[in-house]
């Protein structure tokens, strides 16, 4: 405790307060008691030791799914199923639920259970009932409510029911319509940022050819700079391998549609890029040491130019872009 917060005990009325520097130690020389608590040996003690990442069944560490269970909410299952619905589906389901609502009154008048009154009277089971039993079920689900025709018994509890229903899909319905607009705005703006997003790859995957000429070419001089080489190889490799793992989700799970000319490119550049690598590799000394950054760098490279070809991807594509992914998946076995 400082002797300020003595200091502010003091104030408060506390007397018995008193500073101890140097913690437990003093308070022990001072003579003041300790209380420990009794050992629990029912446990082993090896809670500060994290237990191993799981391996995955390709043997790479790491790579099975965080969640064990993938458990959902009945709210989340029903929220994203009634957003894969279409306006039109929820409309006639409002229809159809109207009508269901309508069906069960006049039923009911069928089979003597007269659950609506009009004027007094119970609806009869004729056409004309069915026509009241419609009338009041689109004005119950309107949240209208004229009063000439009224709930008794179990009706009632099918009205309250088709109430909070319908309403709850109409404003589905109205908020389907509401969000059109933004939807398009959004793919509209998710479009030009994929669109974007591939011409960075372009750009960074010619740096990375251009870098990796320029360690080539200092890699063929005599006297060779281990540490400027290490450095500049790493940071290459390391973009490289951006770009490839956005290639590669790309053509694994492609979320629109890409040119052929645009997708050709980057697939040419990549097969490049790795002719480029995997000759520098070769040029390195012997006695070239290479960093643990760049060592996983190049087993991640290695492992998705593998998976790039023209039978390992799940879609179908055209026989040039499959001309450049074999490439890939040859030019990555120098490489490892």
């Amino acid at each position: 405790m400082s002797e300020r917060a003595v200091a502010l005990l003091q104030q408060l009325g506390y007397s018995k307060v008193r500073d101890y520097s140097g913690g437990l130690e003093d308070w022990v020389q001072a003579g003041g008691p300790l209380e420990s608590a009794p050992a629990d040996h029912s446990r082993p003690m090896t809670a500060s030791i994290a237990p191993n990442l799981q391996v995955a069944p390709d043997g790479l560490v790491g790579r099975l799914p965080a969640r064990i269970t993938s458990a959902r909410r009945w709210n989340n299952a029903a929220l994203e199923f009634v957003e894969h619905l279409s306006t039109l589906h929820l409309f006639l389901i409002w229809i159809g639920t109207i009508a269901a609502c309508g069906l069960g009154y006049w039923l009911g008048a069928i089979v003597g259970e007269h659950g609506l009154i009009e004027a007094g009277r119970p609806v009869g089971d004729g056409l004309s009932g069915l026509a009241s039993a419609l009338y009041f079920s689109f004005v119950t689900a309107t949240s209208v409510g004229y009063g000439d025709i009224v709930p008794v018994g179990a009706a009632r509890a099918i009205a309250i029911t088709e109430a909070i229903t319908a309403l709850l899909i109409f404003g589905a319905v109205v908020a389907k319509f509401v969000s059109h607009r933004q939807d398009q705005l959004v793919e509209e703006i998710y479009q030009v940022t994929f669109d974007e997003r591939l011409d960075r790859v372009q750009s960074n995957l010619h740096v990375v050819i251009s870098e990796l000429l320029a360690l080539t070419s200092i890699c063929e001089t005599p006297s060779l700079p281990i540490h400027r080489v290490s450095a500049r190889l790493d940071s290459a490799v390391l973009l490289f391998l951006g770009e490839l793992r956005t290639t590669h989700d790309l053509l694994y799970q492609p979320r629109l549609l890409v040119e052929e000319g645009v997708l050709s490119s980057i697939l040419a550049n990549l097969a490049s890029a790795l002719d480029v690598l995997a000759e520098l590799l070769t040029c390195l000394p012997a006695d070239f040491v290479r960093s643990q950054p760049l060592q996983i760098a190049l087993g991640n490279l290695t492992r998705l130019s593998e998976e790039i070809c023209g039978t390992c991807v799940p879609h179908e594509y055209t026989p040039r872009l499959v001309f450049w992914m074999d490439r890939i998946q040859a030019t990555a076995g120098k490489i490892r």
